[in-house]
């Protein structure tokens, strides 16, 4: 059966910011079955349970807040408020660059999946390009596997090419006993990014994106790939060529019509 389409409402935080009730309508009328969040625009978490019950949306994870040591517990009480049972964490480039910094990574996840396993919640982790860098011939993010686990991962299929030098459907079948949930953007795969940036505790880099299916990421190899407990495809795009809310609509589009994920339409 075809995965539930979803969209990672990171990709409209421009207009979600102005008006995020409008943007919510827009992902159920466009036909997605549901959305993870990147901030609930000061909608309280029990509340946009509520607005996304009305539209017809699921909701199974978000991406806000983000799980570190020292805010734990307010963690805990969005994710409760908000009916979620899992919890994201990730990391920026300095927490990959070496071996010791990959294990002082690894202690802090343990840290926080004890505590969040503690309280009836999984830990998953969601990645960016560096932690698929390879040292002394072994990626980056197999050898924190290792020293963290019982991990669960978020793989993002187009950052696990790690910018065009791994292929995405072998990152995604080397991962994928510890894979629950699976983000899916296209474009150029082997291209420069342009520094990255902290913004609202979410680690933005620029990176050149197309709609899903007008881009070189092998879509169909990776959505014949994911394992069958995993029961959605997340659309995220971060930055993209075209204007965003055409390019969700042609995403959707490519997906559904190809019966690569199933939406509500």
């Amino acid at each position: 059966m075809a995965k539930d389409l979803f969209v990672q409402l990171y990709s409209l935080r421009e207009f979600a910011s102005k008006d995020f009730y409008k943007e919510l309508k827009f992902v159920a009328d466009t036909g997605y079955k549901g959305v993870e969040p990147a901030g609930f625009w000061n909608i309280r978490p029990s509340e946009f349970r509520k607005v996304l019950d009305d539209l017809g949306l699921k909701m199974i994870t978000s991406h806000s807040p983000w799980a570190r040591l020292n805010n734990i517990g307010e963690v805990m009480d969005t994710a409760y408020l908000a009916g979620l049972d899992k919890i994201v964490c990730g990391y920026g480039y300095n927490d990959f660059t070496d071996m010791d910094a990959i294990k002082r990574t690894a202690e802090n996840t343990l840290k926080l999946k004890e505590i969040v396993e503690r309280n009836n919640f999984t830990l998953f982790q969601h990645n960016h390009d560096f932690e698929f860098v390879r040292l002394d011939g072994r990626i980056k993010y197999d050898i924190y596997r290792e020293l963290c686990p019982g991990i669960k991962f978020q793989l993002d299929c187009f950052w696990s090419t790690n910018l065009g030098n791994e292929d995405p459907v072998e990152m995604l079948n080397l991962f994928a006993d510890d894979i629950v949930s699976i983000h899916m953007k296209d474009g150029v795969v082997t291209q420069k990014v342009s520094g990255s940036t902290m913004v609202n505790g979410i680690l933005e880099r620029p990176v050149d994106l197309t709609p899903l299916g007008q881009g070189e990421l092998p879509i169909e190899e990776l959505v014949q790939a994911i394992p069958d407990r995993v029961d959605s495809i997340i659309v995220e795009l971060d930055f993209c060529c075209k204007e965003m809310h055409t390019a969700l609509q042609e995403s959707y589009e490519f997906m559904t019509s190809n019966n690569l994920a199933q939406g509500n339409k």
